[in-house]
């Protein structure tokens, strides 16, 4: 006789929403330092150009994990992805604890860049894995979780700042703790799902992974993916420090406001859009997204606060819709053994777009001002917006075109 020991793995949707918890926890993690960047340069006293360079190394350290390790999921597995991942990150909180100036910033972002990027594709492809068959949520879930989670981190740590006599040590140290039992939780209740496949050791080459159906809507969605990070980058790097310069906010709280709204209407839009076909999300995103930036552009040359914090709602509802619609083109049908590999390239193209700007940005500034530098960046990403929205028009045409060739002709009664 034998005795059923019942699994304590968790299944169906608590599954899939625990996946999603950690990785709103992650992504959480990786929004804290931006209110925190003013803090640590008036602290060690560094240039805003150094200051870009602090938050660059972490998206280059994010790809670099995405190019060698992101598709490692699919061969070994998500859940020994994700524990090491959720430990390494806990390594990163304890150096951002230790720190002391520029070189222990550097290090605590480059390890939690690379924890982040070796989670990111194995988060992106579990999502997918649990979902429900007849509610596909996982694109919603990864396109609201990264705004959401940049958001509330940036939020919460405004709020310390402001408010708590040791902000950094309160924030670093809570995280730290979360992520060890988070670790804790999903080696022991998480299931497993992606059985193990040959490969592992050929997958860490540095490549990007995009399956031969899925590589034309890549193409269409990129001039849109690199118009809404590269905006979401100039604000969570520069972004309080353009609000205390041009608008002269100088509370830090209130200084973050502008990334929150942002990332946090992003959400509002991947919901509102959840049940809108792909390429309509797509196309109706990038046209709010570049009005709003267009407007933020006005802000700044006239120096009005209100239009600057309406027109980062406005970006920010359409960056949601875009990227959920981004998300959908590109995955759609994609073969579960492909699925941690070409949300790696699709993450790994978003942070170049988010990394690579922002620093051209930030060394740009020392040169021409804060303020030109935020205006020019904007019109560039509004023309990059717009060549999506052309891009999608002109495809939707040659689409449409053999359809009514094919269509049989009106037949007399």
């Amino acid at each position: 006789m034998q005795l059923h020991v019942p699994s304590r793995r968790l299944t169906g949707a608590p599954a899939f929403w625990a996946v999603a918890a950690v990785y709103l926890l992650v992504l959480v993690s990786s929004g804290v330092p931006s209110p925190l960047y003013r803090v640590y340069q008036e602290e060690f006293g560094f240039s805003s150009g150094l200051l870009t360079v602090v938050f660059a190394v972490y998206a280059l350290a994010l790809l670099a994990s995405l190019l060698v390790v992101g598709a490692l999921s699919d061969h070994i597995g998500r859940r020994p992805v994700l524990v090491v991942g959720l430990v390494v990150q806990a390594a990163g909180m304890v150096l951002f604890l230790l720190a002391d100036g520029v070189g222990w910033l550097l290090a605590a972002r480059v390890v939690q860049g690379f924890a982040t990027g070796a989670m990111t594709g194995a988060f992106g492809a579990a999502l997918m894995d649990l979902q429900a068959r007849d509610r596909p949520l996982a694109p919603v879930v990864n396109s609201a979780t990264p705004g959401l989670g940049l958001a509330v981190g940036a939020v919460g740590a405004g709020l310390l700042v402001e408010f708590v006599p040791a902000p950094t040590e309160w924030v670093f140290g809570v995280l730290t703790a979360l992520f060890l039992l988070f670790a804790v939780g999903v080696l022991l209740v998480l299931p497993e799902s992606s059985p193990r496949r040959p490969g592992a050791r050929a997958s860490l080459r540095p490549t990007l992974t995009v399956p031969p159906p899925q590589r034309r809507p890549f193409l269409l969605v990129m001039p849109c993916l690199a118009a809404t990070w590269a905006f979401g980058g100039l604000a969570a790097s520069l972004g309080p420090s353009l609000s205390a310069e041009v608008f002269g906010i100088d509370d830090h709280f209130l200084g973050t406001l502008g990334v929150a709204a942002i990332n946090g209407t992003g959400v509002i839009a991947s919901l509102a859009m959840r049940n809108a076909a792909p390429r309509r999300s797509l196309l109706v995103g990038a046209l709010v997204f570049a009005t709003g930036v267009a407007g933020t552009v006005v802000s700044l040359l006239t120096a009005w606060t209100w239009l600057y914090f309406l027109t980062a709602v406005v970006s920010g509802w359409g960056f949601g819709a875009a990227f959920l619609g981004s998300v959908a083109v590109v995955t759609q049908d994609v073969a579960p053994g492909s699925r941690a590999g070409l949300m790696s390239a699709l993450f790994t193209f978003g942070y170049v777009s988010f990394s690579v700007p922002a620093v051209a940005a930030g060394v740009a500034s020392g040169r021409w001002g804060l303020a030109a530098t935020a205006e020019v960046f904007g019109v560039v990403v509004v023309l990059s917006a717009l060549v999506a929205v052309v891009g999608l028009l002109l495809q939707q045409r040659r689409t449409a075109a053999p359809s009514l060739a094919r269509a049989p002709a009106d037949t007399p009664a």
